[in-house]
């Protein structure tokens, strides 16, 4: 398995877009990295928009970010509230200052914005939230993938099979 040596951080809260934090999860998982969900708390069932249940191994006070690859913040309504939380936005401003892999899609952008660090960077999002995107100085494109550099941002779940590719690539160097 091409990834084996690497480990993946998905945050979640209530209403995260269902596909969007399923599908790169395991999509990841699939190529033999060690993936995990970390929520406010640990062991707590976290239910998507579309009522698909996950559990969060860890809370965001015991993850270690360091010891991530890549850090992965799913769509939905839950980036509202994931920005709201310092310890997310300490994993964003770490992943981005050491290079380290930040894959979003949709809504996430929300989180990106709130963690100060799309000025200048080439990134997409769901169409709805293009305008908050360039007003934090970011150049938004309408494309089912855009990479720049570690940032890997997507626009919703017709999408999912390039943004899956796209982070498999991306973390396995190519």
């Amino acid at each position: 398995m091409k990834l084996s040596d690497k480990k993946v951080l998905t945050v979640v809260d209530h209403e995260f877009e269902d596909s969007e934090l399923i599908y790169p999860h395991y999509r990841l998982q699939e190529e033999g990295a060690i993936a995990h969900i970390a929520g406010k708390e640990a062991g707590a069932v976290y239910k998507g928009k579309n009522g698909v249940p996950v559990v969060s191994d860890y809370s965001f006070d015991q993850i270690n970010i360091e010891d991530y690859d890549v850090l992965l913040v799913p769509g939905g309504w839950a980036p509202d509230k994931l920005r709201r939380y310092d310890e997310v936005l300490e994993f964003v401003k770490y992943m981005d200052r050491n290079e380290r892999i930040i894959g979003q899609i949709c809504h996430a952008g929300w989180v990106l914005i709130s963690a100060g660090i799309l000025k200048g960077r080439k990134v997409t999002s769901t169409p709805g939230i293009k305008d908050d995107m360039v007003n934090a100085g970011a150049e938004w494109h309408n494309e089912e993938i855009v990479i720049d550099g570690h940032l890997v941002s997507s626009r919703r779940p017709p999408d999912l099979p390039a943004y899956g590719k796209a982070l498999a690539e991306k973390l396995a160097g190519k």
